[in-house]
């Protein structure tokens, strides 16, 4: 590779959300973001900005986070012996140190491996699927996890499942997020599905995109129907309306996993990414 030619790398990285403000750099906060790109500049000697699929609130954990990167071609240089196969093991020894040399630290990088341009972690992506996971009544408590929300009352799975079956296809998932401005809240959910797993409950929501705070104040409605707080038309009836409400049902960030970001094969990534930035409207 010449110096002139960069290369784009694609990384795939889990994370327990506790310890960070997020996954995007904030002035003087631990972030996700902000830890892998010091890692990065370290061993490229560069700054490099990531670009991710989803972008993750305080607290939200991963399992299957993706981000990209471009490294000019005399920092790749840079890295000597090592291979972008090998680039990870470096990454994670650094991430180690950084947590005082703990086996596994809060962020892991499972892979990284070279693309073409075409790639964009955020726009060639096809969906997302999040694992919500509760711990529903006192004697299901689990004081060791840290990726459940611990509940104190018992769930209704049945009127749960009813509830989320109405929000499925595409909508104006207004009344679910917290609107940016410009950007569309049009949105299609592809699957939800509720199950129980030993002592919890798990809530899995698969999109080709989520809103800002989407997949907790889904959960937060489902729960509220669960409760018995209200009916399981209630969520379909919110929706309808596409506005704020002002009844909180944002559930906490704790209980909330990415588990998984889809793509096309190779040679669609950059179609992909060219239908993802149209602006959706509902006919």
């Amino acid at each position: 590779m010449s110096v002139e030619e960069s290369q784009r790398l694609r990384f795939l990285i889990a994370y327990d959300g506790t310890p960070f403000a997020g996954w995007a750099k904030q002035p003087g906060l631990a972030t996700v973001q902000g830890e892998l790109e010091g890692v990065l500049a370290t061993i490229f000697r560069t700054e490099l900005e990531l670009t991710v699929a989803g972008r993750t609130d305080a607290g939200v954990h991963a399992r299957g986070q993706v981000a990209h990167t471009d490294v000019p071609g005399g920092a790749m240089q840079k890295l000597g012996r090592t291979s972008i196969g090998g680039l990870a093991d470096r990454m994670n020894k650094l991430l180690g140190r950084a947590t005082r040399g703990r086996p596994c630290g809060p962020i892991v990088v499972r892979a990284v491996e070279a693309v073409t341009a075409d790639f964009d972690a955020r726009f060639s992506a096809t969906y997302r699927r999040y694992v919500y996971r509760i711990a529903a009544g006192k004697r299901n408590w689990d004081p060791t996890r840290a990726d459940v929300w611990c509940h104190p009352k018992e769930l209704d799975l049945a009127a749960m499942g009813q509830a989320g079956a109405s929000l499925l296809g595409e909508h104006d998932f207004l009344s679910f997020c917290k609107p940016r401005e410009g950007a569309t809240t049009i949105r299609t959910l592809k699957n939800i599905y509720l199950r129980q797993v030993g002592r919890i409950i798990e809530i899995e929501l698969e999109a080709d995109a989520f809103c800002h705070s989407m997949v907790r104040s889904i959960v937060g409605a489902l729960v509220a129907v669960g409760t018995g707080r209200h009916k399981p038309c209630w969520p379909a009836a919110r929706l309808a309306e596409a506005a704020r409400g002002s009844e909180p049902q944002l559930a906490p960030a704790a209980g909330l996993t990415l588990e998984e970001v889809g793509y096309p094969s190779e040679g669609e990534w950059a179609l992909q990414a060219r239908r993802t930035r149209r602006v959706r409207t509902l006919d």
